[in-house]
């Protein structure tokens, strides 16, 4: 197995690529940590290529802003808040059977940060508006650019949260020290 995209044979890329393998043959929940331009989603999709179950779904948490990001990541009921016509499946649920790839997680807000870690802990998601729960079978990728140890020292990450997430961490050199 090749980890396509992923370019380079210095020993780090070559450890990495190791592990991408290992990760195939399992479906724990990854930390990917790196700077800006490492290739932490290429690492993502790899893992996933891996062991294509399902779809792929990146979720840009950066991009999570406004009165919206709830209904984006767990969806929403029709009639549960103005506008909502209908019924929308959030980005969770569409990556159920599948790959959720949480980018730039160290951005998701705290409110979403105990909502997101309430479907880790119970594999269940409550769309906006609605009392039923729903069933999800999602495999949890996440990357960031931040320490999380240090944003949870500083009160901006949940402690728990980081727990969950940091069960199989990989950390992705610069590309400064990179050929």
């Amino acid at each position: 197995m090749t980890a396509i995209g992923l370019v380079g044979r210095a020993p780090a890329i070559l450890q990495i690529r190791a592990q991408i393998e290992k990760l195939a043959l399992r479906r724990a929940t990854v930390l990917i940590q790196g700077e800006s331009g490492t290739g932490k989603e290429i690492v993502a999709r790899s893992i996933y290529n891996a062991d294509p179950r399902g779809h792929f779904v990146p979720i840009d948490c950066a991009a999570l802003v406004g009165t919206m990001m709830e209904s984006e990541l767990f969806g929403h009921v029709r009639g549960a808040f103005t506008g909502a016509t209908e019924n929308k499946r959030g980005l969770i649920e569409l990556a159920n059977g599948g790959t959720a790839f949480f980018d730039e997680i160290g951005e998701l807000p705290v409110e979403l940060q105990a909502k997101l870690l309430r479907v880790l802990q119970e594999r269940e998601l409550r769309p906006l508006g609605s009392l039923q729960r729903i069933p999800v079978d999602v495999r949890v990728i996440a990357a960031t650019n931040r320490n999380l140890q240090r944003e949870v020292a500083a009160g901006r990450f949940r402690e728990d949260l980081f727990h969950r997430l940091n069960v199989v961490r990989l950390t992705l050199p610069p590309l400064r020290e990179r050929r």
